[in-house]
């Protein structure tokens, strides 16, 4: 390499980088257009974040959505076929609308289990929850029906209410359909002979107490008419509403229990002691004990409200027709 060669690489190492520009304005430095440019979008990049949610809710309310639907992949669950989206957020759903429709919200609407008494629980017999579910807390007003519900519930210091409504076909062939009059005729040999699969149906007590009973209460229906208007005259002729909350809440009996238990007793009725009483109470609706969380506690009650005249009011009705056709004949 020449002496003049390497001279020249020697002088463009040492060249110093050039220098900026001073302007006329003093020693303010004339800065390049890619230098604005680079300044321009560092201040859009620090306004740009507000834009992005904005654009986002616009497309959440046109679908339907939350903003944090459209953040969650794995919330969204949509059906191409029909055209629809439901977004799931724990128990309330949205469903999306055509275009230009109004926007709804379906989370009113919900499809859960039905409410029920804290002892039917989803494990339970469907016999047991048909139980619940149409008789247990109905009102109800026939003798033979009241007198049965009777013999139930005595039998319930022996048998569970699920065991007496698997057997009740038995229990109503073996007592000639709960029928007062027939039941009152049982000797000690038909008494005896009340047997299923080699057993006593009940204990001996129990079946004579029932025999007993059926005796007593052919007297009641001739004092007061009928058993019906016996029972229920303690009531003022309409059922208890408790309205408990917890099924701790309900108890074994009360003194209302204890007050028809003590004037059954003194009538000749045997085994109806305060607890037996209010068994056969509440599953006769005399008192409407279902949880007022139960969906069974407003549709009983609408069923009295709706059916309930009492006897008195219909007394007067007639008495006043009367009076009123006196009156006019007079006229």
């Amino acid at each position: 390499m020449s002496g003049a060669t390497r001279l020249r690489s020697a002088e463009k190492q040492t060249q110093e980088p050039p220098r900026a520009i001073l302007g006329p304005a003093g020693n303010r430095v004339r800065v390049s257009e890619e230098a604005k440019r680079k300044i321009e979008v560092l201040k859009k990049s620090q306004q740009k974040p507000k834009k992005p949610v904005e654009k986002m809710s616009q497309a959440a309310v046109k679908n339907n959505l939350s903003v944090d639907s459209t953040c969650s992949s794995d919330s969204y669950s949509s059906s191409s076929s029909s055209g629809r989206n439901v977004k799931r957020n724990g128990t309330k759903q949205v469903k999306d609308v055509p275009n230009g429709g109004e926007i709804k919200d379906v989370s009113s609407k919900k499809d859960g289990p039905v409410k029920r008494c804290d002892w039917i629980t989803p494990n339970s017999d469907p016999l047991y929850m048909s139980f619940h579910d149409e008789e247990w807390g109905v009102p109800v007003h026939d003798d033979r029906k009241l007198f049965e519900l009777l013999v139930f519930s005595q039998a319930l210091a022996e048998l569970s209410w699920l065991a007496i409504l698997h057997m009740r076909d038995i229990f109503r062939k073996l007592f000639d359909q709960f029928d007062p009059p027939s039941i009152a005729q049982f000797t000690e040999k038909k008494l005896l002979s009340l047997k299923v699969n080699g057993n006593l149906l009940l204990s001996e007590p129990k079946l004579r107490a029932i025999v007993e009973n059926a005796k007593q209460m052919l007297k009641i229906q001739q004092e007061f008419g009928s058993f019906s208007n016996y029972c229920w005259r303690f009531v003022n002729q309409k059922p208890l509403r408790n309205g408990f909350r917890y099924g701790r809440q309900v108890p074994a009996k009360t003194p209302k229990a204890e007050l028809i238990s003590k004037d059954l007793m003194q009538r000749g009725f045997r085994c109806v002691g305060p607890t037996v009483v209010y068994s056969f109470m509440q599953v006769a609706g005399i008192a409407n004990d279902h949880l007022i969380s139960c969906f069974r506690y407003q549709e009983c009650n609408a069923d009295v409200e709706k059916d309930f005249k009492p006897p008195k009011s219909r007394e007067i009705e007639i008495v006043t027709k009367a009076l009123g056709n006196t009156c006019f004949s007079h006229n």
